[in-house]
């Protein structure tokens, strides 16, 4: 009997020993009321549910055990809100209204978060332009001219935004918050490409981030189609782009 109790101590140690997450979420939004939000990740190259739990009178809570720090998105149902998420240790507070969202509470969540508003801050200068194009010709100065002026301005804006993720991911390569704003900026692809700031990124990076699983696989991807295109006769190369069979045979080793 005594053996028994010293095992069952041994594990109930063990288990209170084991890193958790802790995430207080609140809303204004009414349409978020009752219904069920999840907590999902890429792993092994599918989109899984980690966790899930209800909105009740504005309120929100997750809360579960954590074997590895992990970057999440907040989805409803399966609609994603837009909120990336660092599963780390302590206390993370989740704040959703119609003007902002906002994670904070944790170091990385702080980070994350800081780098977010920086690039809403870029995003909110180049939708400015649009208005001060539209006033503009409103004012009736040439068309010629209003696009030569903010041209250079979306231009400059652009370098900023370039350089602000470059950055930020070259400073997070090993942590979550670097594969997890690659993924982001990615994703948005049609199929992986090689841009000038991707082969930038990874001229530089170090050999944890380049065996990340999904930025291994882009990156392999990406070179495999790259390299077949570039195996076309010249004048091919210059005008075709990859047909989805094409891929899906790269993808499988038949290219």
């Amino acid at each position: 009997m005594n053996r028994i109790l010293y095992i069952f101590a041994v594990i109930t140690t063990l288990a209170s020993c084991a890193d958790s997450y802790n995430i207080q979420g609140a809303s204004s939004v009414s349409s978020l009321d009752g219904s069920k939000l999840y907590l999902k990740a890429v792993k092994d190259q599918k989109v899984q549910n980690i966790d899930s739990c209800e909105v009740v009178h504005g309120k929100f809570k997750f809360a579960g055990l954590l074997d590895t720090v992990m970057m999440v998105n907040l989805f409803m149902d399966e609609r994603s809100l837009m909120m990336p998420i660092v599963l780390e240790t302590g206390e993370i507070n989740v704040r959703i209204d119609d003007a902002a969202r906002k994670v904070s509470g944790t170091p990385l969540n702080d980070v994350l978060y800081d780098f977010i508003d920086q690039h809403n801050q870029l995003d909110n200068r180049m939708n400015e332009l649009g208005h001060r194009e539209s006033q503009m010709l409103l004012d009736g100065i040439d068309e010629t001219e209003i696009n030569a002026q903010l041209s250079v301005e979306a231009a400059q804006i652009a370098a900023e935004e370039d350089s602000l993720v470059t950055n930020f991911i070259v400073d997070n390569f090993d942590n979550v918050l670097g594969p997890g704003i690659f993924m982001m900026i990615t994703a948005g692809f049609e199929y992986p490409i090689l841009t000038p700031q991707i082969e930038h990124i990874m001229s530089k990076a170090t050999e944890t981030f380049k065996n990340n699983p999904y930025v291994k696989e882009y990156y392999k991807t990406a070179n495999e189609i790259q390299n077949h295109l570039q195996g076309m006769d010249e004048p091919a190369a210059t005008t075709t782009e990859p047909t989805d069979s094409m891929i899906q045979n790269i993808l499988n080793g038949k290219e």
